[in-house]
Formats: structure tokens, C-alpha cells, sequence
């Protein structure tokens, strides 16, 4: 009998032990997710949205040193320079991002401009409405553009104030999530897109709540959905569109708001 007793408390020893080290398994996996949910969705936003801000500031002092450049003009009137790039060749993008296609990038154009382009940010997009200023880069690579809080352009797409789509996509949650908020923009709102000695604005046209990633369609020359062929637009022009993801912190479906450029 004795034997037997110590026995089943032997046991019932070992059980509550198994049972304590897996609760204590449990709290630590837990303090680990939730660790890692507050760096993906906290800091990283602070960190990169700091380092654009830091990137516009560090554009518009380069911007103001030099004497050279002409004046800005009236965002009333701004001009329409040449179109030099505005075909587009599909391809299935990357899952995960606020990309809608990708493509291989044409090569920079000659000069000072090339330069700025291959190295970083070359221009800066407003958002009024939103409060929003962010740096534009080329390319809609993740770690090297749009993680840094950027809105990168898609390549082969037209520059700004060009004939053709001046198509940008961009992080909606974490990293900086410069594109949260698009879905507020409203037919008549301004996108104004400053480079050096220029600035653009646009007007907001239209809004696509909901395509997939493939629709190809809303970033060509003349966008318009394949998806959804009722939205976009059918005529040659100046066009900016902007891309992200939706609903928010998912990767399904693509949120597509179009404007054309004031003249």
C-alpha cells in the first residue's frame, strides 16, 4: 500500500510538472509573438517613416543649394514634358506586396537625372488631403524601396508631368505605411509631385476599391482595369496612379486611385 501511494503522488508530481512547463511554454511563445507583432507593426512603421521624412528633408535642401535650377512653377499651370518611357511588359508580382506588376526597368536617362534615379529617392509626392509627404523612388522593390516608408514607381512607367501613367505603389501597413490612408481621397483631391525646379499636380479621378494583383491593366499607358473593365479611363493623357494593398494587413486583393494631371 505504501508502495502504491508514493507511487500515484510520483505521478501526479510529473503531471503537474508537464502541465507548468507547458503553461510556461505557452507565456513565453506568447511574449515572443506579441514581441515581434510590436516590431513588425510599430517600430518598423516609426523607423521608416522617420528615415523618408529625414529623405525629404535631405531632397528639398539639395534642391534649395543649388542657383542653377529654374524656379518651381505654379502648381495652377504646370507643363507636360515628353513622355520617354510609358510601355509596361506584365509579370506576376511578388505575393505579399502592394505591387500590381512588375517589369524589367528601362535604362536611366543620360545626365544628372539618370543619377539621382539610380541612387534613391528624385522626387517627392504630397498628398494634402492626407497630411502626407513621401519620397518617390524607382522600382517597387521591397527591401530596397518600399520598406524604407517610400512610394515607389513602377518600372517602365511614364515620369512625372509625362504623357502616359506615372504609376507608384506603396505600403499600406507597416513600414511606414505612407499609403494607409488612400482610400480617403475623393474625386477632386490634389497629388502634387515636386522634383527638382518642377512641380505637378494631379487631380484625383477615379477609385478602384478592390482588383487583383494581376490586373495589369491599371497601371498602362491609358489605365484602365481588365478586371474590371468599367473603371479607368479611355483616352491618351497625362495620368498618376497609385497602388496598394486592401483590405488592410492583407496582401488579396489591390486599392487603385487614378488622377490626371492639371493643365
Amino acid at each position: 500500500m505504501v508502495v502504491q501511494g508514493r507511487g500515484r503522488r510520483a505521478r501526479r508530481a510529473g503531471v503537474v510538472g508537464v502541465l507548468w512547463a507547458t503553461a510556461e511554454l505557452t507565456v513565453t511563445v506568447g511574449v515572443v509573438v506579441l514581441l515581434l507583432v510590436v516590431h513588425q507593426v510599430w517600430w518598423t512603421n516609426r523607423q521608416a517613416a522617420a528615415a523618408a521624412q529625414a529623405q525629404v528633408r535631405a531632397l528639398e535642401r539639395a534642391w534649395g543649394d543649388d542657383p542653377s535650377l529654374p524656379p518651381s512653377p505654379s502648381s495652377d499651370s504646370p507643363s507636360v514634358a515628353p513622355s520617354v518611357s510609358s510601355s509596361v511588359a506584365p509579370s506576376v508580382p511578388p505575393s505579399g506586396g502592394p505591387a500590381v506588376v512588375s517589369s524589367s526597368p528601362p535604362p536611366p536617362p543620360a545626365g544628372p537625372a539618370g543619377a539621382r534615379e539610380r541612387e534613391g529617392a528624385y522626387a517627392v509626392l504630397r498628398i494634402p488631403r492626407l497630411g502626407l509627404v513621401v519620397p518617390v523612388a524607382q522600382g517597387i522593390d521591397k527591401r530596397a524601396v518600399l520598406d524604407k516608408g517610400y512610394a515607389g514607381q513602377y518600372p517602365g512607367t511614364a515620369g512625372p508631368g509625362e504623357r502616359g501613367n506615372f504609376a507608384l505603389a506603396g505600403h499600406r501597413n507597416t513600414h511606414g505605411e505612407p499609403f494607409r490612408y488612400v482610400n480617403r481621397l475623393r474625386a477632386g483631391d490634389e497629388l502634387i509631385v515636386d522634383m527638382r525646379g518642377r512641380r505637378y499636380t494631379y487631380v484625383v479621378g477615379k477609385v478602384l476599391s478592390e482588383t487583383t494583383e494581376r490586373d495589369t491593366g491599371v497601371i498602362a499607358p491609358v489605365p484602365r482595369s481588365v478586371v474590371k473593365p468599367e473603371y479607368g479611363y479611355s483616352e491618351p493623357g497625362a495620368y498618376i496612379t497609385l497602388t496598394t494593398c486592401t483590405p488592410e494587413y492583407s496582401s488579396k486583393y489591390r486599392l487603385v486611385v487614378w488622377g490626371t494631371l492639371r493643365r
